[in-house]
């Protein structure tokens, strides 16, 4: 038994395996405070300039004494209105701002917040592995039992969803589904999220769909939402975030939109914990949302450029990475040579030698070893100095 005196020693922490991620982290400042450049690939925190009409929007309203004061735990009316008007234009699809909206403090937040409104003890949720961490700890938190679905190959992934759901003891209550993928970056089209509806609507299931990277892609179509599906909205709700889309992640603003009954849910369980996010955020946001989209743009080719160049020259170096149709991020495989080690061990390895830090695959479900995460948040220059790095490390090992 852990000792009372630590924080296993409380239910919901022993239910959380140590964050894998945090040991690849404490290396990471181990290494710079002895002076060492780390060329870091590891979080998916984007180092892209909120743009100015953004700022200023915030400046102006904050000047308003008024807006100092509590705000609205749902987000106010505004913003709301924005996130439907910003549905039709993308999508086609008509959202409720009263019913069927809401702001959280980020898409992590709301689904964090979801998985306890709609949890009991002993739930069994169906996540698919590799996935980004509060997807299924969101749910482990709540006291759910998380039962991890291989994601690829995408073909026959409905396949194993069926046979987990089979083979569940109490039958799955919900199924989490995330694209363009955080951290594979796999993209779906309408023909996969409409089998996936018929699915959950067959299992009995609500479906909880993260589109925090609606925006940032680059081959072929721009990602649909599950919400395009005809019926889907009678047991799915959908998470967006201006983290990403407008480089705004430490301002802590997203949504969820969907099915009116789970927006209820997650509204009753907010308005216990919070009053919404400080509303000049919130009106800036509504600025983002109905302004110039011209910004959205011009990160997505940032974000494209360093993609190939990232591609080309670790190619080059020697580590193959896969060309990620969407999102920040780049999945690679480990090098064959240095599988036996594992993605956690090898991720160490490549901070010690070569100066560069990625995210291990293990901290995104057993099924992501194997592989590494590249966040696209340094510069050119710098991966393509991260590159000259590998090559001298491939070269010696």
């Amino acid at each position: 038994m852990p000792s009372p005196d630590t924080a296993e020693s409380f239910y919901r922490v022993r239910r959380l395996p140590p964050y894998v991620f945090a040991e690849v982290n404490a290396l990471k400042a181990k290494l710079r405070a002895a002076g060492r450049d780390i060329i870091d690939f590891g979080m998916g925190n984007p180092d892209l300039p909120t743009p100015p009409h953004i700022v200023e929007k915030l400046r102006e309203s904050v000047q308003d004494p008024k807006t100092h004061r509590y705000s609205v735990s749902r987000g106010v009316p505004g913003l709301r209105k924005a996130l439907a008007g910003y549905y039709a234009r993308r999508f086609g699809v008509e959202i409720d701002a009263e019913r069927e909206a809401i702001v959280t403090l980020g898409s992590k937040e709301g689904l964090a917040n979801l998985a306890q409104a709609i949890t009991a003890p002993g739930d069994v949720i169906l996540c698919p592995s590799p996935s980004y961490p509060i997807h299924a700890f969101g749910f482990i938190i709540a006291g759910a039992g998380v039962r991890q679905v291989p994601l690829l190959p995408l073909d026959g992934f409905r396949a194993r969803l069926e046979r987990a759901a089979a083979h569940s003891v109490p039958a799955p209550t919900a199924l989490i589904l995330n694209f363009p993928s955080n951290p594979t970056a796999q993209v779906v089209g309408l023909d996969f999220y409409a089998e996936m509806v018929d699915f959950a609507r067959h299992a009995g299931l609500k479906i909880l769909s993260d589109l925090a990277y609606s925006e940032i892609w680059f081959d072929g179509d721009p990602p649909p939402s599950i919400l395009q599906v005809p019926g889907a909205k009678d047991i799915a709700v959908e998470f967006t975030s201006m983290s990403k889309t407008y480089s705004m992640p430490g301002w802590r603003i997203g949504f969820a939109a969907g099915n009116a009954t789970l927006i209820a849910a997650l509204a009753r369980v907010k308005s216990y914990l919070d009053y919404g996010a400080f509303t000049p955020v919130q009106v800036a946001a509504a600025a983002a949302l109905n302004g110039p989209q011209d910004c959205v743009e011009a990160a997505r080719d940032t974000y494209r450029k360093r993609r190939d160049v990232l591609v080309k020259t670790f190619a080059e170096a020697g580590l193959h990475v896969p060309s990620p149709p969407a999102t920040m991020f780049a999945w690679a495989p480990v090098p064959e040579r240095f599988a036996d080690l594992g993605s956690v061990a090898f991720s160490k390895l490549l901070m010690e030698k070569a100066g560069v830090a990625v995210a291990p695959g293990l901290g995104f479900g057993e099924h992501g070893d194997g592989h590494v995460r590249l966040a696209l948040v340094e510069n050119e220059q710098r991966i393509r100095q991260a590159a000259r790095n590998l090559k001298r490390f491939l070269a010696e090992g």
